[in-house]
C-alpha cells in the first residue's frame, strides 16, 4: 500500500500522541506514591507482531526492550488465538521481563475482529510479596523476590474484576489496595491507547494504520544507520564496576567491547564477571535496554523516535551466566545497579570515538530506599528511588540531584508523604554541597534526605552503589563524591550502613541518606571564573578552588 505523505504524518503523530496520553493516564490513575508521584511506570503502543511503535517519555529502562517482553507472551499465545477482553501479562525476568516489581500488561486492540496492535503498560508495583515488604535485599534466588508471573493470558471480565487472577494477586501482596489500584491504572492506560488506535482505524482504515506502524519503525532504522555511518569506525573498550555484591568487598567488573561498523554497532560483554548470589544480577532484557539507551544518546539525534526500528542496527552479545545475563533462578531485584554500570562502560568506550558527544560518569545508580511497618490495619510500605548528580559534558555542567538516564523517576514530594504516612516524616531534604567532581564543566550535585522515625517496629532496606567506587570524570575531570547511609539511634549512637543493607528501626531513630554527585568533564583549571563565582554564590561550592592553585603557584 502506498502511503499518502500527509496521512502518514497525521497517523504517525497521532500514534505518538496516543502513547503520551497513555502515560498521563497511567500516572494520574495510580494509587501508590512510587507510581503516582515518582512516576515509575511506562506506556506505549505496539504492532501486532510485538514491536514497539510509540511510547510515552517516561522510563527508558522499562520500554527499551518491551518488544522482548511481549514476544515472550506471543510465542505461547499467538495473536490469532487472542479474543476480545483478553490481556497478556509478564514479569518473569528470565522470559523477557526485567525484575519482579515491574509487571507488563498488554491489551490487544481489535478492529473488525483482527488484532492491529497492543496497548502496553508497565508499572513498578510497591509490593508483590516475597521475603520482605517492598524490597528483600537478602534474597538468594528469584523465588524470594515476589510473585513471579510467567508470560500468561487472562480475560479481563472473567479473571480480573473480582475474578481468580485478581484474587490471586490480592492474596500474595502486603498492600492490596495500592497494588490492585496500580494494576487498574495500567488497564486504564491500555484502554485509552486502544481507543485512540481504533479511532484512527475508523478514519483511515486498519491497513493504513498498520502500514504507518511499520514505516515508523523503518524510518527510525534508516535514521540510526545513517547516524552510525557518520561515526568513526573502529573497536573501543570500556569498563566499570559495581562496588560489591553485599557479601564481600570484591568489585563486580563489567567489560564492554564496542565495534562501530559501516551502519551497525556491536556491543560485546565478554570478560564481565559471573553472576552473583545476591540480587545484583541483570537480566538480558535490562542489559539490552542499557545498551540501546547509551548508543542512541551518543550516536544519534534526540528526534529519532525510540521504537523497534531504532534497535535493529545494534547487536548485543552477553555471556550466559554472567552478571549481565544470569541463569535462573538468580535474584535480580537490584538489576538497575549493574545496568547503569553497563551504561557507563559503553559510554566510556564511545568517549574514545566521539569525545564531544559523551558525558562523564554521573551518580547514575538507582538508590532504592524502603521503609515499612506492620500495624493493626496491615502493612504500610514506602519505597522511593533516588538518583544523584549527572556527569559533566563538553558543553554543560551536569544536572543537580536528578535520577539517572535509564530511570527518570521523580522524587516524591514531602507533602505527599506527610499525607500518606504518619509513622515517619522527612526532616531534611537538601542539595549536597561539594559532592560533584570539578572540571571545565563540573558534575551535578547530589542530595541528602533525612527521615525521622515516629513509631516502633519499622524496617529499613536499601540497595545502592558508589559507596566505595566514585563516578569517574572524563578528560581530566575529577571524580564525583560517593554516597552514604547512616542510622542515628535515639540514644545518639550512629551506624554507617553498607550500600546493600536492612535494619530494624525504632521511634526516635533518624535515617540520613546521601547520594553523590557526577564526575567533571575537562581539567578543573579550564573552568571559567564566572562559573566558579556562580557556584560559590549559590552555596553549592563552599571552597574556592582557585585559592589552592594560587598557593601552589607561590
Amino acid at each position: 500500500m502506498t502511503l499518502n505523505p500527509i496521512d502518514y504524518a497525521v497517523i504517525s503523530q497521532a500514534l505518538v500522541a496516543g502513547a503520551r496520553e497513555m502515560g498521563v493516564k497511567l500516572i494520574r490513575s495510580a494509587y501508590s506514591t512510587i507510581l503516582r508521584e515518582a512516576r515509575d511506570g511506562s506506556a506505549g503502543l505496539m504492532d501486532r507482531h510485538g514491536n514497539t511503535v510509540a511510547q510515552a517519555e517516561l522510563i527508558p529502562m522499562q520500554l527499551g526492550p518491551i518488544g522482548e517482553t511481549l514476544r515472550a507472551c506471543l510465542r505461547r499465545y499467538p495473536v490469532e488465538t487472542l479474543r476480545e477482553g483478553d490481556f497478556l501479562i509478564n514479569n518473569d525476568p528470565f522470559e523477557g521481563g526485567q525484575h519482579i516489581p515491574d509487571v507488563f500488561i498488554f491489551t490487544p486492540i481489535f478492529v473488525d475482529g483482527q488484532v492491529v496492535g497492543f496497548g502496553a503498560s508497565v508499572a513498578h508495583h510497591l509490593d508483590l510479596g516475597g521475603g520482605a515488604p517492598g524490597l528483600n535485599i537478602h534474597a538468594s534466588d528469584v523465588y524470594q523476590e515476589g510473585l513471579r508471573i510467567p508470560p500468561s493470558r487472562y480475560n479481563f471480565e472473567r479473571d480480573w474484576n473480582g475474578g481468580a487472577f485478581e484474587r490471586l494477586v490480592t492474596a500474595n501482596v502486603r498492600v492490596p489496595d495500592l497494588t490492585i489500584g496500580d494494576f487498574n491504572a495500567q488497564f486504564a492506560a491500555n484502554h485509552i491507547g486502544a481507543a485512540r488506535v481504533k479511532q484512527l482505524c475508523a478514519r483511515y482504515g486498519a491497513a493504513a494504520v498498520m502500514d504507518v506502524m511499520r514505516e515508523m519503525q523503518d524510518y527510525s532504522e534508516r535514521r540510526v544507520r545513517a547516524a552510525i555511518a557518520q561515526a568513526p569506525k573502529g573497536v573501543y573498550y570500556g569498563e566499570d564496576a559495581v562496588d560489591d555484591d553485599g557479601l564481600s568487598d570484591t568489585p563486580l567488573v563489567i567489560k564492554t567491547k564496542v565495534t562501530i561498523a559501516d551502519d551497525g554497532v556491536e556491543v560485546d560483554f565478554e570478560g564481565t564477571c559471573a553472576q552473583v548470589k545476591r540480587n545484583l544480577n541483570c537480566p538480558y532484557s535490562s542489559t539490552l535496554s542499557a545498551v540501546l539507551s547509551c548508543v542512541k544518546s551518543v550516536l544519534t539525534s534526540p528526534d529519532i523516535p525510540y521504537n523497534e526500528g531504532m534497535a535493529r542496527p545494534i547487536k548485543v552479545k552477553v555471556p550466559y551466566g554472567s552478571l549481565m545475563n544470569p541463569r535462573p533462578p538468580a535474584p535480580v531485584r537490584a538489576r538497575m545497579v549493574p545496568a547503569f554500570r553497563a551504561f557507563n562502560a559503553v559510554m566510556k568506550a564511545l568517549a574514545q570515538a566521539l569525545p564531544e558527544k559523551v558525558i562523564a560518569c554521573g551518580f547514575d545508580t538507582t538508590t532504592a530506599l524502603c521503609l515499612s511497618r506492620l500495624n493493626e490495619a496491615g502493612y504500610s510500605v514506602y519505597l522511593e528511588i533516588f538518583g544523584g548528580g549527572y556527569g559533566g559534558s563538553k558543553s554543560a555542567d551536569g544536572c543537580d540531584a536528578v535520577d539517572g538516564p535509564l530511570s527518570n523517576c521523580s522524587n516524591a514530594p514531602v507533602e505527599s508523604l506527610d499525607l500518606d504516612y504518619d509513622w515517619f516524616r522527612v526532616a531534611g531534604y537538601t542539595l549536597e554541597p561539594d559532592s560533584f567532581g570539578m572540571g571545565a564543566q563540573r558534575g551535578g550535585a547530589g542530595l541528602r534526605r533525612r527521615y525521622e522515625i515516629l513509631s516502633d517496629d519499622v524496617q529499613l532496606a536499601i540497595y545502592s552503589d558508589r559507596f566505595r567506587l566514585a563516578p569517574q570524570g572524563l578528560f581530566g575531570g575529577e571524580p564525583g563524591k560517593t554516597a552514604d547511609c547512616t542510622v542515628i539511634r535515639a540514644d545518639g549512637s550512629e551506624a554507617a550502613l553498607r550500600s546493600k543493607a536492612a535494619v530494624d528501626l525504632h521511634k526516635g531513630d533518624v535515617v540520613e541518606m546521601s547520594v553523590g554527585g557526577g564526575g567533571g568533564y575537562g581539567h578543573p583549571t579550564q573552568r571559567s571564573d564566572a562559573l566558579i563565582d556562580r557556584d560559590l554564590e549559590d552555596g553549592i561550592l563552599t571552597r574556592d578552588p582557585r585559592v589552592g592553585r594560587r598557593l601552589a603557584a607561590e
